[in-house]
């Protein structure tokens, strides 16, 4: 298995703003700081938790530098730099990788449907121009495309693209994907809720926003599974599945922002139109909080 260098609990910054909906990068830079410090084994800027697609390029260039300053070197980062056009998307993946970061993630947005073949050319036009490796990701529920097993089998033959990040839900794909490609295949996952089954289907790790609130509970899995100890994994795993669920229900940057607030972290304001949690969704993430912190 080649040009992977990511395995373990791979942790989502938030990208936070101010009162004026501008990128926080003093507030980015401590929250970026927090998740290194709390053990997670990479950082993933510019995910669906980072809020990618409302920034700029400007924007995007700043939260790729300022990670990657500050992890420096650490632990291993995976920048996000997906983009509706094939021509901005290499722009950024050259940006990172020219910043440093060990990899790029990419996940194939779209307006117009696209086929495989166009999904395959773009993923292929990206990966000549930049030598690190490159994370292909799947999440139809963000994208609107959904890349199937078969796609994502093929998208390994380009020498780049090394890693792959299941975020469908659906635990049969990853078990597709161990059955048919074996130990070649590093395959990571992105849907919380399957964190336990993921690993037990082979995942290599595990791509979560859910360090920047529960890192010791996250991490404490990852040990568990790679100790083989099953009773404790799935004890760690049912112990935070009621917030893994809540975050996914209501949406990362939402739920990351309260619960950091709860606490007693900033984790500055939402960008339009996303807004705050309801009061009743704060009151029932307290609770849910309290339980797992108490």
């Amino acid at each position: 298995m080649k040009n992977v260098p990511f395995n373990g609990i791979i942790a989502y910054p938030i990208t936070p703003f101010d009162e004026n909906e501008k990128v926080d990068i003093p507030l980015f830079r401590k929250l970026t700081e927090r998740l290194v410090r709390s053990g997670s084994h990479g950082i993933a800027p510019l995910g669906s938790t980072g809020v990618m697609p409302y920034l700029s390029d400007e924007e995007k260039e700043s939260i790729t530098e300022t990670a990657l300053q500050q992890v420096n070197r650490r632990i291993p980062t995976l920048v996000g730099v997906s983009n509706l056009t094939t021509e901005r998307t290499i722009h950024h993946a050259q940006f990172a990788e020219k910043a440093g970061a060990d990899a790029v993630m990419i996940i194939p947005m779209s307006y117009w449907k696209l086929t495989d073949d166009e999904i395959f050319a773009h993923y292929d036009a990206v990966a000549r121009k930049i030598s690190i490796p490159i994370m292909a990701y799947n999440n139809p529920a963000t994208s609107g495309v959904d890349m199937t097993p078969v796609l994502l089998k093929r998208l390994l033959e380009i020498p780049n693209v090394t890693m792959i990040k299941e975020s469908t839900g659906d635990i049969q794909r990853m078990h597709y994907l161990k059955k048919e490609l074996g130990e070649e295949v590093a395959f990571y996952n992105g849907s919380n809720p399957l964190a336990l089954a993921a690993f037990s289907a082979g995942a290599k790790g595990w791509c979560t926003a859910a360090p920047n609130l529960i890192p010791k509970l996250n991490i404490d899995l990852y040990k568990a599974v790679e100790e083989g100890n099953l009773e404790q994994a799935k004890n760690m795993f049912y112990k935070q599945f009621d917030l893994l669920k809540f975050m996914v229900n209501k949406g990362l940057p939402r739920a990351v922002k309260a619960g950091l607030t709860i606490l007693g972290e900033e984790g500055g304001n939402l960008r339009s139109p996303l807004k705050p949690l309801t009061e009743k969704e704060a009151g029932e993430l307290k609770s849910i909080i309290t339980r797992l912190t108490n």
